[in-house]
């Protein structure tokens, strides 16, 4: 058996899986929890909350365990969350995380200075507010007293290492999504580093995800028992999990997952830099992951449970069931924490154009999660010619699994059917997967996949409308 911990941008979850990657039942614990968002533009994480969290959910976990029951802990965190340690290791900062856009600025200035294009092909990263050189740049800006006292810059998954074990390292998968990677050699970026401000002795050292740590700290040792002398796989990233425990490995199938953001990811093993608007990020030395992840997804659908008077969720289901497709007038922008994938603009803000007197919430709903939809098959352009022209799209994630209807929009955006997969915690079983794989304990061919769930095929008179729903999107976008 072994444990997948996953600490993702809004709750930590632990669970046991056996060496099948199956879930162990009743053996699943979650805390969920909160960013803070600040006027200006921040989103932060406090890491002594999260490492709190964490460690809940592995007691949790553990009940009942017997000894030698777990051979190992598979970790996967989110991605881009940036944190400053002192010379203790201990956090001085909070978690900077993707959608904080106050480093904006910094990242137009590097974008001035800098070849954007040599270093998106070495780095799989743009120069953007999500990605460390600006941010690094904002926080000596800002910051400064702060930044004096950082030693070194890592994420949540170091902030686990150092508190359990004293010493931590950084995975390659994990490092992909700083923007600091230089992918073909597999080594921190000079210009990178030099663009952010910091020298390789501030990072930690690079390890493949197999690469195990043991020896938990005396306290930690005595609080999990049957966890003494087990290993701890480096934090991968959550995207790279999610598509392994969606059994999206290949070019075949394209993971669609919409959570709180929503991204699109394509696992290959090409070795050509990805197209301008999209991402490059890796689950290993061998394998990377193309693909593209917006800055909205079930955040618009939460900002208009918030704002708007809407009814119970599963009134609300069948109301924007009954409403046409793009059928309210409206074109919406749904840029509420700036832009990523595709355009890359951390400046942009949301648009709702085309309001009359007898505008409804329930139409502006529909037509905010229209357009990130329509953002979805911007990408899904871009993507498409990375992946098998046959390719499934599967889908996770809560914005989708709780949404027929939302699904069924993305779908006729897409213009391609879209499956659910039925894997509830997939990054989590990503996890627990890639833990087995490195334990050597999966078949040579690996875990077999899961079935699937529901399909919901494109209807193509509403695919034509959303294509015209596009067209106005952009030209909305040009205006503003």
């Amino acid at each position: 058996m072994v444990i997948a911990l996953d600490v993702g941008s809004s709750s930590a979850r632990a669970a046991l899986y056996d060496d099948a990657g199956r879930p162990a039942t009743g053996r699943f614990h979650r805390v969920v929890y909160e960013s803070t968002v600040t006027p200006d533009g921040g989103v932060e994480h406090d890491p002594v909350r999260l490492l709190a969290a964490a460690a809940e959910c592995v007691d949790g976990v553990l009940v009942g365990a017997r000894p030698g029951e777990v051979r190992a802990v598979g970790v996967t965190t989110f991605w881009h969350g940036l944190l400053g340690f002192d010379a203790g290791g201990d956090p001085v900062t909070p978690v900077l995380m993707w959608a904080d856009t106050r480093s904006t600025p910094d990242a137009r200035l590097l974008r001035g200075a800098l070849d954007e294009g040599a270093l998106h092909a070495r780095t799989g990263c743009h120069l953007h507010s999500s990605y460390w050189p600006a941010k690094l740049r904002w926080l000596a800006r800002a910051r400064p007293r702060v930044v004096r006292r950082v030693a070194r810059w890592g994420s949540i998954g170091e902030h686990l290492a150092l508190s359990l074990f004293g010493e931590a390292t950084t995975s390659v998968s994990m490092a992909s999504g700083t923007g600091l990677l230089d992918q073909e050699a597999i080594r921190w970026d000079p210009e990178a580093l030099a663009a952010a401000g910091i020298g390789e002795e501030q990072l930690f050292r690079l390890v493949d995800r197999t690469d195990a740590q043991q020896g938990l700290r005396p306290q930690w040792a005595r609080r999990w028992a049957p966890l003494r002398g087990v290993g701890w796989f480096p934090a991968v990233g959550d995207g790279a999990a999610g598509n392994v425990g969606s059994d999206c490995t290949d070019r075949t199938r394209v993971a669609l997952n919409v959570g709180t953001s929503a991204a699109l990811r394509v696992i290959t093993e090409d070795p050509t830099a990805p197209p301008r608007g999209l991402w490059r990020y890796r689950v290993d030395r061998r394998r990377a992951m193309v693909g593209g992840a917006t800055s909205e997804g079930g955040n618009v659908r939460a900002w208009c449970r918030q704002v708007l008077r809407l009814p119970p969720d599963a009134e609300l289901e069948a109301a924007l069931a009954a409403l046409p497709a793009a059928g309210h007038g409206l074109t919406v922008l749904p840029h509420l924490a700036g832009e990523r994938a595709p355009g890359w603009r951390g400046d942009r803000h949301g648009v709702i154009a085309g309001l009359r007197l007898d505008t409804t919430a329930l139409e502006i709903v529909r037509a905010a999660l229209e357009a990130v939809a329509l953002r979805l098959a911007l990408v899904h352009e871009l993507l498409a010619p990375r992946a098998a022209a046959d390719h499934a799209i599967i889908a996770s994630g809560g914005a989708l699994a709780g949404s027929r209807v939302f699904t069924q929009i993305v779908a006729d955006a897409l213009g391609r059917p879209v499956t659910w997969s039925p894997e509830p915690e997939a990054t989590s079983r990503g996890a627990a997967l890639l833990a087995l794989d490195a334990l050597g304990a999966l078949p040579e061919r690996g875990a077999p996949r899961t079935g699937l769930g529901e399909t919901f095929a494109p209807d193509a008179a509403r695919h034509a409308r959303y294509r015209e729903a596009l067209a106005r999107q952009a030209r909305l976008d040009a205006e503003v």
